[in-house]
């Protein structure tokens, strides 16, 4: 048999001490298991030889009533109160003697979705489709999330659905898109028929920032991160963590209103996390380095990561670290931040993926900056900007500030100030299937031009002003003037 192969990394005592202690829990819970299986091995034999005695004991009884009548048997199969696998299978109704709970009763009643007449439909997640409804009764314009189920899996209602159902119910915040009720299908006999009925928004942050002509003001930049700093230290305040914050799970009022939503891959946690967690959360582009070197202990942090992104994103009107595969994504996170070190990341080259990472030299042509570069790339941004964003996309987790840091943080004091949610700009709503109306209307003659004159007549004149307001905040005023 082959040797195990040497680990690129040096070993030193403290992997070889990590080793051992790794070695001696597996061989305790391989006993722990060994034993636990012997208990419940002998616990069965106890309740078989007592029920042995029993059925024997009342075998006699019987036998020795007055008119010698022998024992009837056993006792009746107890009332059926859920319909059968086969049944369900055959898409026929439930059995007549199906328990059924009133409208008082503990469990209440969902109602049907036929109540809502669908509008349109927006988008198909990864956890469901959504289509925009209106209530039939009150006119009242919803988002309806039908949850995705995967019609081999026997197991019932997924995890993440039901995961997503307790959150959305136990959350209450103005910047957590709310959950009005649960309603289902005509046909209750299949599962799939489970609708979420969400309040409607307008926007989703993505579509926006793919159609601005213009990236956002620096004031409306903040105004945004502010709303979703609040969602997400609310969420880690109620020990709930998201896994998956991206601009696409971002949704925006016409009222500059910003709301967290798509909790497929949401959670409670405890503290300490419970372990291990799965490492295969968040879309790549917003996936944290811990997550992507295969950690199973992770925390809040891993949604600062992705807040991070999306700050970077709100910049630049793209996704800031666009990886082909998991490896790719590292590469640009090294590019973007730096090589690790036991300095910036102590303790990451006992991560389970870093001993099958090869990092380049720091005398190689081709290696990353060892220090981060976000001060290069975004070279408009604030000394107090670009002090936030490298916290937040900082390589050791444990060096990412919480979202209530992340709200102190100075960049927020500063001028220009968030602007206020009453003064955002509105846009055409996808989801709404809304157009904006463009009105052709004529320019006024150039200087010196005839009436009715043209922008070409200039030939290799090319005046180019910038009169916004966006200009005006961001420059101080003022426009550039160039001649070409």
């Amino acid at each position: 048999m082959a040797s195990k192969a040497k680990s690129r990394w040096a070993d030193d005592e403290a992997d070889a001490a990590l080793e051992a202690r790794l070695k001696k829990e597996k061989e305790e819970k391989k006993r722990a298991k060994a034993e636990k299986a012997r208990r419940l091995e002998a616990e069965k034999q106890a309740r078989e030889a007592a029920a042995a005695a029993t059925a024997d004991s009342a075998q006699r009884h019987g036998q020795d009533e007055s008119h010698g009548t022998a024992f009837d048997g056993p006792p009746a199969k107890r009332r059926r109160v859920s319909p059968g696998r086969e049944t369900l299978d055959q898409g026929g109704d439930a059995p007549s003697q199906l328990l059924r709970f009133g409208s008082g009763s503990t469990f209440g009643r969902c109602r049907s979705v036929e109540n809502y007449d669908k509008l349109n439909d927006i988008e198909e997640g990864a956890y469901g489709w959504v289509s925009r409804a209106k209530d039939a009764v009150t006119g009242k314009v919803v988002a309806l999330k039908r949850l995705k189920i995967d019609p081999k899996d026997r197991g019932g209602l997924p995890v993440t659905g039901l995961r997503e159902i307790q959150i959305l119910k136990d959350c209450d915040h103005r910047n957590v898109v709310k959950l009005r009720e649960v309603v289902v299908g005509d046909d209750t006999s299949r599962i799939e028929n489970i609708f979420l009925v969400l309040e409607f928004l307008e926007h989703d942050l993505k579509s926006i920032l793919e159609d601005m002509p213009e990236p956002f003001l620096a004031s409306e930049v903040k105004t945004l991160l502010q709303q979703l700093a609040s969602g997400v230290a609310y969420l880690h305040d109620h020990w709930i963590l998201h896994r998956d914050l991206k601009t696409s799970n971002l949704l925006l009022n016409n009222r500059g209103r910003l709301k967290i939503a798509d909790f497929g891959m949401a959670r409670y946690v405890g503290d300490p996390p419970p372990r291990p967690l799965t490492q295969l959360v968040v879309t790549l582009w917003y996936r944290a380095p811990e997550l992507l070197l295969g950690t199973a202990r992770y925390g809040p942090a891993i949604d600062l990561w992705s807040v991070g992104c999306i700050f970077g994103e709100l910049l630049t009107r793209e996704p800031l670290l666009q990886g082909r595969n998991e490896v790719d994504e590292l590469t640009k996170i090294f590019e973007l931040c730096g090589l690790p070190t036991d300095d910036t990341w102590p303790g990451f080259r006992r991560l389970p993926n870093a001993r099958a990472l090869r990092l380049p030299t720091s005398s190689s042509s081709s290696a990353p900056p060892s220090g981060s570069s976000i001060r290069t790339r975004f070279p408009l941004l604030t000394t107090a900007g670009v002090s936030l964003l490298n916290s937040l996309l900082s390589l050791d987790p444990s060096r990412r500030p919480t979202a209530h840091e992340m709200l102190s943080h100075e960049y927020f004091a500063q001028d220009p100030k968030p602007k206020q949610e009453a003064m955002f700009p509105t846009f055409p709503s996808k989801a709404g299937q809304e157009r904006r109306r463009r009105r052709e209307t004529p320019n006024a003659p150039g200087r010196g031009q005839q009436a009715g004159a043209g922008a070409a007549d200039f030939g290799a004149v090319d005046f180019i002003g910038i009169f916004s307001g966006r200009d005006r905040e961001e420059k101080g005023g003022g426009f550039s003037l160039r001649m070409v």
